[in-house]
């Protein structure tokens, strides 16, 4: 199924808000993984770049947590980080 381009306008809307408003909370760093990965799975998709070295453990979470959306839609992945984000607004 084709996706809406006004529906898909409307949510990335909303994503931007979210973007900011993320910025003023205090979120374990689980959770800021979490968020970049979706973050990074909205704007990019599929994470292709090439794995970072053991030792480079701050680049190694994030490129895990990029990783682990691997296959969603940038809709969806936008929709969740909105969620979380709501999630932690409460």
């Amino acid at each position: 199924k084709i996706m809406d381009q006004e529906k898909f306008d409307k949510v990335t809307k909303i994503f931007l808000e979210y973007t900011e408003k993320v910025k003023k909370l205090t979120v374990a760093q689980e959770t800021q993984l979490k968020l970049y990965g979706l973050f990074k799975q909205s704007n990019f998709g599929d994470n292709t770049t090439p794995e970072p070295g053991f030792f480079d453990l701050r680049s190694k979470a994030k490129w895990d947590a990029w990783n682990e959306q691997k296959g969603q839609s940038k809709y969806n992945s936008m929709k969740r980080y909105i969620q979380l984000v709501k999630s932690l607004q409460n």
